[in-house]
């Protein structure tokens, strides 16, 4: 009969055996590794290929535009206020009047969201130009959603104008404008929608 040394030994205590030696040598293996790091970094100068590079002011507003946007779908009117100036104007395509200042449009977008149910927004062909401490950016949408059951649909065009204030860029005026598909059912009231489609 053959006698491994998981039977000879018995199996449990074999592999307490083989696990302590893991152990034993990752421990030593770490200190080795951490005494080589540190005297390497004391020799060797930062390396510059792990240097994550500082993002431009267009990196910077495309991503504020989609995380904007998200905060919109998803009903986060703090997160949305974060990329709006208090004092922004919104202009709509259904020739409505502006609405000045933030609070305004909020009260605004809170009293229409309910109505629609499971929004999403795609955003294509962004193009952003800055210029000094003022950029504006312009792109294509399209917004699904439901209204009462019934499938929402709207695409159009929205042009942003930005102020860079404490390096952070603010929207301080938004235009937007939507067209309706054809054979698509619309919603009777207007939605107030920033940088986006206004059902």
């Amino acid at each position: 009969m053959n006698k491994g040394p998981g039977r000879f030994l018995g199996a449990p205590f074999f592999a307490a055996c083989i696990a302590a030696i893991l152990i034993f040598a990752t421990g030593a293996s770490a200190a080795g590794g951490q005494k080589n790091k540190k005297n390497s970094k004391e020799a060797a100068p930062p390396d510059q290929s792990t240097q994550v590079p500082m993002a431009t002011d267009n990196d910077q507003i495309e991503n504020d535009i989609g995380e904007m946007l998200g905060a919109f779908q998803i009903g986060d009117v703090e997160m949305m206020h974060k990329y709006y100036s208090d004092n922004v104007t919104f202009v709509s395509g259904d020739y409505a009047p502006p609405v000045m200042g933030w609070q305004n449009y909020a009260a605004l977008y809170a009293q229409q969201r309910h109505a629609f149910q499971g929004m999403q927004i795609v955003r294509r062909n962004t193009l952003i130009f800055t210029q000094g401490d003022f950029a504006w950016a312009t792109y294509q949408w399209e917004f699904v959603s439901n209204v009462n059951g019934q499938p929402y649909q709207l695409r159009g065009h929205s042009t942003l104008i930005f102020k860079k204030t404490g390096g952070n860029w603010l929207i301080v005026h938004n235009h937007t404008s939507g067209v309706y598909p054809e054979g698509v059912a619309t919603a009777q009231q207007t939605f107030a929608a920033p940088a986006s489609p206004r059902p």
